[in-house]
């Protein structure tokens, strides 16, 4: 980012925390450089690496962090990939962070195993690395992971698909993230395990990843209809998949005889529970996440105490449709959790 000569310092730093670029560091918060009574944490500087700065889930994570980061006083430092699956970037993300000085890094990594060397060589030299949202592979390669058990996320929505059947044969289409991402496979997994089949199985009919994108799931959703056209259950990895999907079979006059599941709760995709589009989502919460990473890393730089393990930050089924024997809450209580 260029600056201009003998801007004052308070247009500067204003400049510095909007109009962020992918990949460009900028240290946001109060306290920066100076430190709040009491506190002793004012020079602490956190960093926190997403996976873009365009999705409405990292969008709010951020936010939380912020938000966490002002209450402790300390220096937020922020940087995303151009793109989802940006392991490069977020490589380069790290180095410069932690050339900053910051005492901990939060990261929703890209790549779960190819970002593991570059969080190693950031632990080596003191600083905290903690997962949110995605974990590593291994989960060990990080100091602590906070995040949605996507696993249960799946599993929730696979077996509220199963109920919502009510013994009717299926035909299952996955629509996936893509290869090597820890949380497509978990939550895949996680449905499958739900709806009681397994991959291979002659129900799944079709699988294809989406990059999580609104387009992308379209394509796909018409790819799978293509291939089997009495496609009746639709798993979706988010919910601007789930959107695609139904933007596809619309087109082909099917939206009203196919199920739709999902997860992430966002307020568009809770909107889509509300409206029909999508029948059930698990809903999480990412503002959480950060900010009990930030706080994590505040307690690190005052006391040396490290956070270690793995934190669930919770996940809800969001339906208006209950089926028995499930516990959901309705989408009014998911448009008062939602986020984006």
């Amino acid at each position: 980012m260029s600056r201009t000569p003998r801007l004052p310092s308070g247009l500067l730093r204003a400049a510095a925390c909007t109009g962020l670029a992918a990949l460009t560091l900028t240290a946001c918060g109060s306290g920066a450089g100076t430190g709040t009574a009491g506190s002793g944490s004012g020079g602490v500087k956190v960093g926190l690496i997403t996976k873009t700065d365009t999705n409405p889930f990292f969008v709010k994570m951020k936010e939380g962090a912020e938000k966490a980061a002002k209450e402790d006083g300390v220096q937020l430092m922020t940087a995303a990939g151009k793109f989802d699956g940006d392991n490069a970037g977020q490589v380069t993300a790290i180095e410069n962070m932690v050339a900053a000085g910051v005492k901990g890094i939060l990261i929703t990594p890209s790549d779960s195993k190819a970002i593991v060397p570059a969080i190693e060589k950031a632990k080596a030299k003191g600083v905290l690395v903690i997962a949110l949202d995605t974990p590593t592979e291994p989960q060990s390669a990080v100091d602590a992971l906070f995040a949605t058990d996507n696993l249960r996320a799946g599993e929730l929505i696979g077996r509220y698909a199963k109920a919502a059947m009510k013994g009717k044969a299926a035909k299952i289409a996955t629509l996936d993230l893509a290869p090597g991402v820890s949380v497509g496979v978990q939550r895949h997994n996680g449905f499958l395990k739900g709806f009681g089949v397994k991959d291979g199985d002659a129900s799944v009919v079709c699988s294809q990843d989406t990059g999580g994108d609104q387009a992308k799931g379209q394509t796909a959703m018409e790819n799978c209809l293509q291939k089997e056209p009495g496609i009746n259950v639709v798993y979706t990895i988010n919910e601007p998949a789930a959107l695609g999907a139904y933007t596809a079979l619309k087109a082909k006059g099917r939206e009203k005889d196919v199920l739709i599941v999902s997860v992430d709760g966002g307020c568009t995709g809770t909107r889509a529970v509300k409206d029909g589009r999508i029948a059930a989502t698990s809903q999480q919460y990412p503002l959480k996440m950060a900010a009990e990473g930030v706080k994590a890393v505040v307690t690190y730089a005052k006391d040396g105490k490290k956070a270690s393990g793995y934190t669930d930050t919770g996940v809800t089924l969001i339906t208006d449709r209950a089926q028995p024997g499930l516990t959901s809450k309705d989408t009014a209580y998911g448009l008062d959790n939602c986020w984006g």
